[in-house]
């Protein structure tokens, strides 16, 4: 019996004795880190990182392990599929039948012209009505698309950047004519607008005024809507671009600890809003580097808010987060592989301990979900929650040599370029210089390198490739939905009290030439059925046009 790990190693992998030789693959994370065949306690005693103090229990600083002491023994994570095409109306119908087959939160998709604040008859919307995503326009539209869902008992999260005060005033307006206060309403707002300018590109303004637009929906909410999470910090869209596990920590909390300072120097105490903080983070094909990450990314945040900013209350050291499967994963071709793929993305985030999930459709490399695959997709969440045996303990893979150094490297190496971006003068100075999208880009660009000479293997594109079997139907969106989303536009702008649009419109341009908080004035506007273009507009006017950003 071999007394240590590289005795073991001589002994059994020496490639003069070794009967078995190992495959000729690459043994790394998707971040690149070195896999070894097996792991010890060895690879924990040397680490740089305290093993035994971090891996605490669940519920205690620094919550490695969970932020709630039980997890899913409490309560399963909730069930939120992404939704959101053609109109409000047909949106509408989609919830409410995901709503009947046990899905148990509501999460909106807008469409392109809705997200960069365009009216779906401004020239620029043309081709792109509720193509990927639901057109918002004003709070009529809000109106139709929550029509006969109780917003006092359904939760929402609204994928949403630099428009994001406008939705959420034409949300708590809905609510309003719901007969629901706005104290009452629960859900989450994305409002993460740094990792536009890093990754996605639905920005507006440019980068500074955009802060202030997303420190005011804090204090907004921090007074108005306690239940209300006002940023969900995205590391999602970075991840689809091309950045590994590593820079997805890194880069969502360096975004992170902008948007906390920047709250701080507007006169904020830290422990007023930070509880309502919540992330957004995907989960890929690598299962135990996906759970690692998870379980980092908790222990990092726990100790960003304490050591960093001084944080008292617990809550606002408890990362909660919103997990969707890889979009990027998905292929065209051999589409049921998808199923898949979406299925082992989907456990690694249970196991992760995520709080609530997204689950792809195996469509989508082809066209919207249909309401087939979109229900199966619930299902597949169903089984895992209900069938597999996951969620029956907290943190199942703590302990595991391989999961707790891998948990230990990924925090490590993330703090890392936290510390270069610090350097930098922070994230939004980073953002200026180009650095994040840089960095992506080589990542993204070794990864299709890697692709396309098949040392990493993609089934069904680069090996097991087959005959295609046709998909069978597809979702599309009919022509005519946009003219009718653009006929009611126009309708209600003969309707309603033009005196009443002007006026609002108008005490909106000067809140933004001043200091004063934009939620109330946008509100205001709202509620007087401006539209979305016309408020977009204003700010557009006062703050100016962001231009594309440097390194993309």
């Amino acid at each position: 019996m071999s007394n240590s790990k590289e005795e073991w190693r001589r002994n059994s992998l020496d490639p003069a004795t070794a009967r078995f030789p190992q495959r000729q693959e690459s043994f790394q994370t998707d971040s690149g880190i070195d896999i070894d065949p097996v792991y010890t306690a060895e690879d924990l005693s040397d680490s740089k990182l305290d093993y035994l103090k971090d891996i605490g229990f669940p519920g205690e600083y620094p919550y490695t392990r969970g932020v709630q002491p039980n997890t899913y023994r409490g309560r399963i994570w909730t069930m939120r599929q992404y939704s959101g095409y053609a109109t409000a109306a047909d949106t509408n119908e989609r919830f409410r039948y995901l709503l009947d087959q046990g899905q148990t939160g509501l999460s909106v998709a807008f469409d392109l012209p809705t997200q960069i604040g365009y009216d779906s008859d401004h020239p620029l919307s043309q081709g792109e009505v509720g193509k990927v995503g639901v057109p918002i326009c004003s709070l009529e539209d809000m109106e139709t698309l929550f029509k006969d869902i109780p917003l006092d008992r359904v939760s929402t999260s609204m994928t949403i950047n630099s428009t994001a005060s406008v939705l959420l005033c034409m949300y708590i307006a809905a609510a309003k004519r719901q007969g629901v206060a706005q104290s009452q309403i629960s859900g989450t707002l994305q409002n993460d607008i740094l990792k536009e300018y890093i990754a996605r590109g639905t920005y507006a303004y440019p980068p500074r005024p955009s802060m202030r637009l997303v420190v005011d929906v804090f204090k907004y909410c921090a007074e108005q809507v306690p239940r209300w999470n006002s940023i969900s910090v995205s590391g999602y869209h970075m991840r689809e671009a091309g950045a590994t596990a590593v820079q997805e920590l890194a880069f969502t909390f360096a975004n992170a600890i902008a948007y906390v300072r920047a709250a701080i120097d507007a006169g904020l105490n830290v422990d007023d809003f930070a509880p309502r903080i919540s992330f957004f983070f995907v989960s890929q094909n690598n299962l135990f580097e996906e759970v690692a990450k998870f379980r980092a990314a908790r222990r990092m945040w726990a100790k960003i808010m304490k050591e960093r900013f001084g944080a008292e209350d617990p809550r606002s050291m408890m990362l909660r987060f919103h997990t969707q499967t890889a979009g990027v994963t998905l292929t065209a071709q051999q589409p049921d592989n998808n199923l898949v793929r979406s299925a082992i993305q989907a456990l690694a985030a249970v196991l992760g301990g995520t709080q609530s999930l997204h689950v792809n459709s195996r469509d989508e490399a082809l066209g919207l979900p249909t309401e087939e695959s979109a229900l199966l997709s619930l299902r597949t969440q169903q089984i895992i929650a209900h069938e597999s045996g996951v969620a029956d303990v907290v943190d199942p893979l703590g302990g595991s040599y391989y999961v707790e150094s891998l948990t230990n490297d990924l925090e490590a190496r993330a703090f890392e370029y936290i510390d270069r971006i610090d350097q930098m003068g922070g994230a939004v100075s980073a953002i200026e210089q180009g650095f994040q999208m840089r960095e992506i880009g080589e990542s993204a660009y070794q990864h299709q390198q890697q692709v396309d000479s098949g040392q990493r293997v993609v089934v069904g594109v680069n090996q097991y490739v087959a005959d295609e079997i046709p998909m069978g139907n597809l979702l599309s969106v009919d022509a005519e939905a946009a003219q009718q989303q653009i006929a009611r536009l126009q309708r209600l702008r003969n309707e309603r009290d033009g005196t009443q649009v002007t006026a609002a419109l108008s005490r909106l341009e000067q809140v933004a030439n001043g200091d004063e908080n934009t939620v109330p004035a946008i509100l205001e506007c709202v509620e007087s059925y401006c539209t979305l273009g016309e408020i977009c507009q204003v700010f557009r006017n006062v703050f100016g046009e962001q231009q594309q950003m440097p390194g993309i």
